[in-house]
């Protein structure tokens, strides 16, 4: 990435825009879509835990979306779902087809997480 475009990037997003590109570089984004056209995206974090985003509605299930973004609104998104965005913009994510019964389980452990 030039260093103008990663400045920008820096600027805008703000401390996640730098570990969102090593995401990326990872290639940690994972396009997950089901025959009915249904689509989320996994990303495997820094920790090593997989996160689910929902770019439709620019939602993440990792613990620094909840608390930096929704709680204490002190950023417009997280790691997570900026690589998600910035994957789509370049064409790095990863594919995966899933039925729609694996897809709904991913979205339900996501909930049994987080309740």
């Amino acid at each position: 990435v030039p260093d103008d475009l990663l400045l920008g990037l820096k600027f805008i997003f703000g401390p996640c825009a730098v570990p969102a590109l090593d995401l990326v570089d990872q290639r940690s984004v994972t396009r997950v879509t089901s025959p009915s056209g249904r689509t989320a995206y996994q990303v495997l974090g820094s920790s090593g835990k997989l996160y689910t985003c929902y770019s439709s509605c620019h939602y993440c299930t990792c613990p620094a979306f909840g608390f930096t973004v929704l709680q204490k609104s002190e950023s417009l998104l997280c790691k997570h779902i900026l690589a998600v965005y910035l994957s789509r913009a370049i064409g790095a994510c990863q594919e995966l087809t899933v039925s729609e019964e694996q897809l709904t389980n991913i979205l339900l452990a996501d909930e049994e997480d987080e309740g």
